[in-house]
């Protein structure tokens, strides 16, 4: 039986990891908007059982690779579900984040201007 447990995330002897720093950041994320008050725990749940189960239907092998880009994905429906920013000023930031990454020296702080939400990709 299928219960939905990702069995492949990385773990060491205090719990598990994470392979990048964005999976932390959006971990970090989800706790915090839980502690805020935008979904409860079983909000949560739900919202990322269908995002895996969605992500099953369409080929993902589910062998953990791809847990937290479902970790995301959720955190992105729920905020927009919740009125806190819709998909398409998610996105907005998200590029202009991109944009501005994209010119910023390695080692230097990212800043965002105001041209970096009009620019192109």
């Amino acid at each position: 039986m299928d219960t939905g447990v990702v069995k492949d995330i990385p773990r060491d002897d205090d719990g598990p990891v994470f392979r990048e720093p964005w999976e932390a950041q959006a971990f970090a994320m989800a706790l915090s908007l839980h502690e805020r008050g935008v979904f409860t725990w079983n909000e949560w749940a739900a919202a990322l059982a269908e995002e895996i189960k969605r992500a099953q239907a369409s080929g993902d092998p589910d062998t953990g690779e791809t847990y937290y880009r479902h970790w995301l994905a959720t955190l992105e429906r729920l905020i927009a579900a919740k009125g806190v920013a819709s998909l398409e000023t998610q996105h907005r930031y998200r590029d202009a984040w991109d944009h501005a990454a994209d010119r910023t020296p390695h080692g230097s702080p990212i800043e965002l201007w105001p041209e970096d939400f009009s620019s192109s990709p």
